[in-house]
């Protein structure tokens, strides 16, 4: 399992921003193939984005179509500062262990 997490800076209300990906970007992320999960997390006056994916290729695809999503529709509220794709080694709410045989 991959994970898309990507740094945003902002303006405005955090919780109007949350809701409006909820809104759109979820919706978007749901329906391409390999979604698992998706989070929003408001950490310093920054805007983290954590998504799971079934690949690597399905998280790179999430990248793409959050960067188009978030230009339509986010323009001069947030700024993508940085972009990571990367596996998962562990995830309790995901189901991922080191352990072979379990799921956590």
């Amino acid at each position: 399992m991959h994970a898309r997490i990507a740094k945003y800076s902002y303006t405005g209300d955090p919780e109007a921003l949350a809701r409006t990906a909820e809104d759109g970007m979820l919706p978007i992320f749901q329906a391409q193939s390999g979604f698992k999960a998706y989070s929003l997390a408001d950490i310093g006056g920054e805007i983290i984005s954590f998504s799971a994916w079934d690949s690597a290729e399905a998280a790179e695809a999430a990248n793409a179509a959050a960067a188009d999503w978030v230009a339509e529709n986010m323009a001069g509220k947030v700024q993508l500062k940085e972009s990571h794709i990367g596996e998962i080694l562990i995830g309790t709410a995901l189901g991922v262990s080191t352990k072979a045989g379990i799921t956590a």
